[in-house]
């Protein structure tokens, strides 16, 4: 599989519409980040292994670079010292590193352009991951509202007012049935007193009427 599957298949267009299509989006979503993770610690490898051999061929045309210079001078040196054959071997070193110092900068360009390329998908997969993982807190608030709103709607639509109404008129009918069965108890009880002690009433009755009577006698003039 290639390293940068995700970036070319999965693209964020993409994972928004499959997100959308899902029946739980969430678990989707999480999915998503975890295979995008794991493709992206691929890639950094790769990359990694890609610029250790762009550095590699530039230090190796770097040094046939010096070794230009240095045998360039050492045959200027032989010469003006009249060593024709050190200047003359000096001069053929000379060519055979500009030939791979030819041939190692041609690589080093190469593999720079590579790991240029490599680099910008890498950046390119981090901020699609970065893109996803914020898209993951919106989803699952909106995920949350979306279930709370369908158990209510399920909750209303289970709910019968008429039925309910119909009942509470029947609870307030029967409440007014035991308070008249209640007060009909109560004043039966008071009619149902015995002989006796309506005689003490009676008695209280008399009592409060002679002690009245006294006392109005008292000022009689």
């Amino acid at each position: 599989m290639s390293i940068f599957k995700r970036l070319r298949d999965l693209t964020m267009s993409n994972i928004n519409a499959m997100i959308d299509k899902a029946e739980d989006p969430v678990k989707m979503t999480d999915q998503y980040i975890r295979d995008m993770q794991a493709d992206l610690e691929d890639a950094e490898k790769a990359v990694a292994a890609q610029i250790a051999i762009e550095k590699r061929f530039k230090a190796l045309y770097e040094e046939q670079e010096e070794l230009v210079n240095r045998r360039n001078e050492q045959a200027h040196t032989a010469a003006k010292a009249g060593n024709v054959d050190l200047a003359r071997r000096a001069l053929e070193e000379k060519k055979t590193a500009e030939e791979k110092a030819a041939e190692y900068k041609a690589n080093y360009e190469q593999n720079k352009t590579a790991a240029d390329n490599l680099r910008d998908k890498l950046a390119e997969m981090r901020k699609q991951l970065s893109e996803l993982k914020n898209k993951r807190e919106t989803l699952v608030a909106r995920y949350n509202a979306a279930k709370a709103q369908q158990q209510i709607n399920k909750s209303i639509s289970g709910f019968d007012a008429d039925s309910a109404a119909s009942g509470m008129k029947r609870m307030e009918e029967k409440m007014l049935q035991m308070e008249a069965q209640a007060e009909a108890s109560g004043e039966l009880n008071a009619k149902s007193k015995s002989l006796d002690d309506e005689f003490k009433e009676l008695g209280k009755d008399k009592a409060v009427e002679d002690e009245l009577a006294a006392l109005l006698k008292q000022y009689e003039k």
